[in-house]
This record gives structure tokens, C-alpha cells and sequence, in this order.
């Protein structure tokens, strides 16, 4: 009789185990999800600004018998829209799936490309207009940026304590068991 006792409080033991650490997957996949929500409301503030500034169409392509730095003004505020347009298109597909790795590594290109398209557009020469960002965008542009930054590392520090949980030997089995894949940071 005690050995089968001894048996029911193992299964007990495991069966409780199971169920704390189960439950310590999803909570840490809840604090990922929750930490990308808050990532993509200061992606979407880069694309709101950048689409709220971008000149229209036509000035942009008007200017091709202007002089060349018009053109390379042109060619950067083109560059730019085409890298939102990017950015935003990755933005949507990461929405669906936030901690799937190939998803979250497209859309960390597309940020980098907007990026550099922002910086492109930043270190082009003044024209007689003007620079070609206005210093009020400029520092709208480093706000975002300050605290894109911040929710950045915390989607990152999310990010690698669920990778590290899932990745840890008893736990390992029950993601493998329950499909919890690894996820990538931005």
C-alpha cells in the first residue's frame, strides 16, 4: 500500500509541476505580446510622422529639370516613403504574429531601413530652401526615437526570458509538447 501511495504523490508532484510551469510559459509569452503592443505603438508614431510629412507626389517628381540636389532630395524623400511603405507592411505582418522569428527579423530590416533612409535624407546638403528636414521634425523624429528605444529593450528582455524558460530542461519538454517556439529580438 505505501509504495502505491508513493506513487500518487509522484504523479501529484509532476502533474502540479507540469501545471506551474505550463502556466510560467504563457505568462511569459503574455509579457512578450504585451511588450510588442506596446513596441508597435512607437513603430506606428515613426510611420504617422513620416507619413504626415512626406511631400506629395508631384513635388517630389516635379522637380526632375531642377538642379541636381533637388533630385537628390527627390530621390531620398522616395527612398523614405518606400521604406515606410516597407515598414508598415512588416508592421502588419508582425501584428498577426509577434514572437514568430522570421516575422520579427523582417520587420527589425524594415526599422533599419527606415532608419537609414531617415538618415539619408538627414545628411543631404541644405539647399536654398532650406535643410532638407526642418529641426522640429528632426527632434519629433529623436523623440519617437527615445522611446522607441525603451520599449525596445523591454520587448528584448521579454524576448529572452522566454527563450531562456523554454529553452531550460523539464520546462523544454512541455514546449516542445505544447509547440512554444523560440522568439527573436528586435
Amino acid at each position: 500500500m505505501s509504495d502505491s501511495v508513493l506513487v500518487w504523490i509522484a504523479i501529484a508532484v509532476f502533474l502540479f509541476w507540469s501545471m506551474g510551469a505550463y502556466n510560467r510559459l504563457v505568462r511569459l509569452r503574455s509579457q512578450g505580446l504585451v511588450a510588442f503592443a506596446a513596441l508597435e505603438g512607437s513603430f506606428k508614431q515613426y510611420l504617422s510622422l513620416v507619413k504626415e510629412n512626406i511631400p506629395d507626389t508631384a513635388e517630389v517628381h516635379d522637380g526632375d529639370d531642377a538642379g541636381h540636389g533637388h533630385d537628390n532630395s527627390s530621390a531620398a524623400w522616395a527612398g523614405l516613403a518606400a521604406a515606410a511603405e516597407q515598414f508598415n507592411a512588416s508592421l502588419k505582418v508582425a501584428h498577426a504574429h509577434p514572437l514568430n522569428g522570421p516575422t520579427t527579423s523582417a520587420l527589425k530590416t524594415a526599422f533599419e531601413t527606415l532608419c537609414l533612409s531617415w538618415s539619408r535624407l538627414q545628411h543631404l546638403p541644405p539647399d536654398l530652401a532650406g535643410s532638407a528636414l526642418p529641426a522640429t521634425l528632426q527632434s519629433q523624429w529623436e523623440h519617437i526615437a527615445f522611446q522607441t528605444e525603451i520599449a525596445r529593450t523591454e520587448f528584448n528582455r521579454m524576448v529572452a526570458s522566454y527563450n531562456d524558460a523554454i529553452s531550460q530542461f523539464p520546462a523544454l519538454l512541455l514546449a516542445w509538447m505544447f509547440g512554444f517556439k523560440p522568439a527573436q529580438p528586435i
